[in-house]
């Protein structure tokens, strides 16, 4: 057998998980992609460890780490997709752009702001917060 056919075809493999991981919003699908491309390197590591025809057969014992690298990668993963969505109530990719913490959110109005009414300037990350820490001065 020549090295050609299974390099060609594990070359199609990692170009469609690139292609998946890269144009997919739903998370499940960026994961299956990835596993597409960790296969398409398992296919070049036994292909070419069959093709130098290696006595201790390092591609092969390669590609078992490989698998097992993949099979924790999916179960944390899919850990937390469910995470999200259980949170979220979408598994959309981009969406999770919305989840990343900022300073601005860790900061709490200390309500001795400029505004007599004390409810027009706070903003609404921490309006929640600011609420609770103007109810606790008031009690």
């Amino acid at each position: 057998m020549h090295l050609a056919y299974p390099a060609v075809l594990a070359a199609l493999l990692f170009c469609t998980g690139l292609y998946g991981v890269l144009a997919r919003r739903n998370a499940i699908l960026v994961l299956m992609s990835v596993e597409l491309m960790l296969n398409a390197v398992n296919l070049n590591l036994v292909a070419f460890d069959v093709w130098l025809r290696d006595a201790l057969h390092s591609g092969q014992a390669l590609t078992l780490f490989t698998i097992a690298i993949a099979a924790a990668e999916i179960g944390i993963g899919l850990a937390i997709v469910l995470a999200v969505y259980r949170n979220r109530g979408s598994s959309d990719v981009d969406r999770l752009r919305d989840t990343a913490e900022t300073d601005d959110a860790e900061t709490v109005p200390d309500g001795d702001s400029d505004d007599p009414t004390g409810n027009g300037t706070e903003d609404q990350a921490t309006a929640p917060a600011g609420k609770a820490k103007k109810a606790e001065a008031t009690a």
